[in-house]
């Protein structure tokens, strides 16, 4: 069974997997923190009862007779411990280990007025046939009253010992550990929390894309099983809708070239008309149908323009644009792009039609940030009602209500625009100026293209 079989599928058993992990991990630093503290009381404790069994037999051996002191200490005697009377003392003087003095010390608190003596030293295992280890013995010589011409006795106590464990650990050291433990879980799970979010991220700024219009957006099916199904839904959806846009664009393109004939022999009906003025009246509808049959046409090849991209000089071809239409036009940085020069100036000229249409003058501002391109189109106008700003790039919305081409063409000049723009990967937005008219924003990235 291979590892990614091993590791779940889904986000639910994911963060299961990570909490299950996390916590074992924290589980079992502090059970060897704690495993390692038991073992140092366990020492202590065991040093502390022998300490007291031997303070405790003390006073019963001085009170036997000097001769029976030896046997007394015998029967005193444990497994874990030997206790004998000896002329001499086990341990002798200058023992300045820590452990060693504070034994001393809690020895002669206990028998106040004799000499103590108590040291831990490292023996020789014997027992069983493995390798020798050494063990932590502790060793007691206690000096015995006895009469003045009488000789010295001492009660010498020596431990089998304990295997040495691991040393105790301090209390700052145990808080320590725990605190690098927590930060080692939280370490792991902003790895896995980052790894099953990556495929979010991607399907967002996916999203964000297909916003701005962009069709080829898609999303890569990776991550978990629910990642997985939303790229795959969202990749279906996006397949669909450039499939119907498609359709529609096709649709339009026909209906517009088709009704071109017919509206041809209307027209040159219409002109034969003998009563001069139903004459005029319909070809004045004839020419605001062409308007609008022709502006379908352009529309709906916008959406599927076959143009290639290629290295142009923004400035240059904004420049051309306003020259050709009477409009000012100030290039205030040398901006070179990569784009479709006919479908980019194609767009600014609409703009820039709009611009004249509505207004007396308009004036073209071209400036650059080491991101983006940005070009402003003003006019003096009347302006728009700031809640029908963003109604102005839907298809067939106009600023006059009215279907008259001398104040208007068919309303589809905007959404040619932001379709060309948006293909581009940039944006357009309108804005009423403070002194009056529109002020029209484009901004697209430099040395990118869509």
């Amino acid at each position: 069974m291979t590892a990614r079989r091993l590791f779940p599928d889904g986000l639910a058993g994911r963060f299961a997997l990570l909490l299950f992990v996390a916590l074992v991990a924290a589980n079992l630093i502090a059970l060897g923190l704690m495993t390692l503290q038991r073992a140092r009381i366990d020492r202590e404790v065991l040093a502390s009862r022998e300490l007291e069994r031997v303070v405790s037999v003390v006073p019963g051996i001085e009170a036997a007779d000097p001769a029976r002191r030896e046997a007394i200490a015998r029967d005193s005697s444990t497994r874990f411990s030997r206790v004998t009377v000896d002329p001499t003392p086990l341990v002798q003087k200058g023992q300045r280990a820590r452990r060693s003095a504070a034994l001393t010390a809690d020895l002669e608190a206990a028998l106040p007025g004799r000499e103590v003596r108590a040291a831990l030293y490292q023996r020789p295992d014997r027992d069983g046939p493995g390798p020798r280890e050494a063990r932590e013995a502790l060793f007691v010589s206690i000096a015995l009253s006895v009469a003045e011409d009488a000789p010295a006795q001492w009660l010498n106590m020596r431990t089998r010992g304990s295997r040495p464990g691991p040393p105790g650990v301090d209390q700052n050291v145990f808080l320590m550990v725990l605190v690098l433990s927590l930060a080692c879980v939280l370490g792991v799970g902003l790895v896995f929390v980052r790894r099953l979010t990556e495929p979010l991220g991607a399907l967002a700024e996916a999203a964000r894309a297909a916003g701005q219009g962009d069709r080829a957006a898609r999303v890569p099916e990776t991550g978990a099983r629910e990642m997985r199904e939303a790229a795959h839904a969202f990749n279906a959806m996006q397949a669909e809708i450039s499939q119907f846009d498609a359709e529609r664009m096709r649709t339009l393109a026909a209906v517009g070239h088709d009704l071109r004939t017919p509206m041809t022999s209307l027209r040159i009906r219409a002109e034969m008309v003998e009563d001069e003025g139903q004459r005029d009246a319909m070809i004045r509808t004839l020419d605001e149908m062409a308007v609008m049959a022709n502006g379908l046409v352009i529309y709906a090849r916008e959406g599927h323009d076959g143009e290639a991209h290629t290295a142009l000089d923004l400035g240059e071809l904004l420049a051309q644009v306003c020259a050709d239409r009477g409009a000012g036009c100030d290039l205030q940085a040398k901006v070179t792009i990569t784009g479709r020069r006919v479908g980019l100036g194609r767009a600014f000229g609409n703009l820039v039609d709009n611009a004249l249409r509505f207004g007396d003058t308009a004036h073209a501002t071209l400036t650059a940030t080491r991101q983006s391109a940005r070009v402003t189109i003003e006019d003096d106008g009347p302006g728009i009602p700031p809640d029908r700003l963003e109604a102005m790039f839907q298809p067939f919305a106009r600023g006059d209500d009215s279907r008259n081409t001398d104040t208007g063409g068919a309303g589809l000049g905007l959404s040619i625009a932001r379709s060309i723009i948006s293909a581009h990967g940039g944006s357009i937005t309108l804005e009423n100026r403070a002194g009056g008219g529109i002020c029209a924003m484009v901004v697209l990235p430099r040395g990118s293209a869509a």
